[in-house]
């Protein structure tokens, strides 16, 4: 859409250092992947969550890409994720044959029910894949002890919970490896990028070949062997090196942009909570124990009407605020049945509100005037 929003969903902002970085580069003479700013940002990921290793890649889809190549995955072999989240957390795992086991989410959190798992399981699950929505953790507990005991393996679908935490531990660092996104609509940001973090110390080295177009590379620039060939399927999958300088500039604001945008979240609920409760609607459950990143604000309307009047409404004073994703066991590329009523229901009445590092609290101010003035 062309039309210029008075308050858009989303915009990107410059945290101060984005265009010098991305001319140092420039300058540098090494503007394609594996340089000095991906080392940096890889780094600064890696002690700051405390990860074992983290790769840079072109997006959270590729992050995923590669965990999927991680896992050897046969014809037949199982994926258990939500049914309630983007389609790349699907695509990732059945491009490698997998067969996706769509499980419904809670109510509360609107994370995977881990006490679905169970039945899901069988003797082909390979992985599950908790997706942390809106940043706010899966229960990791319980889907850790449950695949240690059956020996699968947890990939975390961390794209919208950069920094948050779980019991003190950083999301993205409790499955065997997680994935996290860059995208221009994430908290911090290179426009498209993401990141693997890979927990197991065991996958690293292969990562590596994986993400370096299945060759050692990486061994042969830290010499480590005379020349590199290739040994392994693999692709593409490193960002430049000018989208690494941007997203460094970002990181290096990360506590900033986390204090933002949480004040911005907290806005929301303190400024809404009383029009909630008089008129049926949700707001964001955060349980105990759990650091959200402040990542998404949205509102579970009474039912479909209401969500769509509410959108419509705020469309007309110049407010974009969107619904968020289509249960993907209901899209025709799934030939299997699933049973997800939580997600069908989510799916219809949920709203997400304008929530941006640039977002003043004028602005911030308008959109709550204007929800609280809708009646139900």
């Amino acid at each position: 859409m062309n039309r210029k929003w008075r308050i858009p969903f989303n915009r990107p902002a410059l945290m101060g250092r984005e265009i010098e970085y991305v001319q140092q580069a420039i300058e540098d003479g090494h503007i394609s992947g594996g340089g000095s700013f991906t080392e940096k940002c890889q780094n600064l990921l890696k002690d700051s969550l405390n990860a074992e290793a983290v790769i840079l890649t072109t997006s959270g889809t590729h992050a995923l890409e590669i965990a999927a190549l991680l896992l050897d995955l046969a014809p037949g072999d199982e994926v258990i994720m939500p049914s309630f989240t983007f389609v790349s957390t699907a695509n990732a795992f059945a491009l490698r044959n997998a067969r996706i086991i769509f499980a419904d989410i809670r109510p509360d959190t609107l994370n995977i029910d881990e006490e679905q798992l169970p039945s899901l399981l069988s003797e082909r699950t390979r992985a599950v894949v908790p997706v942390h929505y809106g940043g706010v953790a899966c229960e990791m507990d319980a889907i850790s002890e449950l695949c240690r005991v059956r020996g699968i393996t947890v990939i975390e679908d961390n794209a919208h919970g950069l920094f948050a935490t779980y019991g003190g531990r950083y999301l993205g660092t409790m499955g065997k490896m997680a994935a996290l996104s860059f995208h221009e609509t994430k908290n911090v940001t290179c426009g498209e990028g993401g990141a693997l973090i890979i927990n197991d110390p065991s996958l690293i080295s292969r990562a590596e070949i994986i993400r370096d177009k299945g060759t050692d590379r990486s061994r042969f620039i830290r010499g480590e062997v005379d020349k590199y060939t290739w040994v392994s399927l693999g692709s593409s999958y490193q960002p430049s090196d000018m989208l690494a300088a941007y997203l460094l500039a970002q990181l290096e604001k990360r506590l900033e942009i986390t204090r933002k945008r949480s004040l911005l979240w907290n806005r929301y609920m303190d400024g809404l909570d009383d029009w909630a409760v008089g008129n049926r609607v949700r707001l964001p459950i955060v349980p105990d124990g759990c650091r959200h990143s402040a990542h998404v604000f949205y509102l579970l309307m009474p039912d479909k009407v209401s969500r769509d009047t509410l959108i419509e409404k705020l469309r007309r004073k110049g407010i974009l605020a969107v619904f968020h994703y289509q249960p993907l066991h209901l899209s025709g590329m799934v030939k299997e049945s699933f049973e997800c009523p939580v997600t069908e229901s989510v799916a219809s009445r949920l709203v997400r509100l304008p929530l941006y590092f640039g977002l003043d609290e004028t602005e911030q101010d308008s959109v709550i005037g204007e929800v609280r003035n809708l009646k139900l």
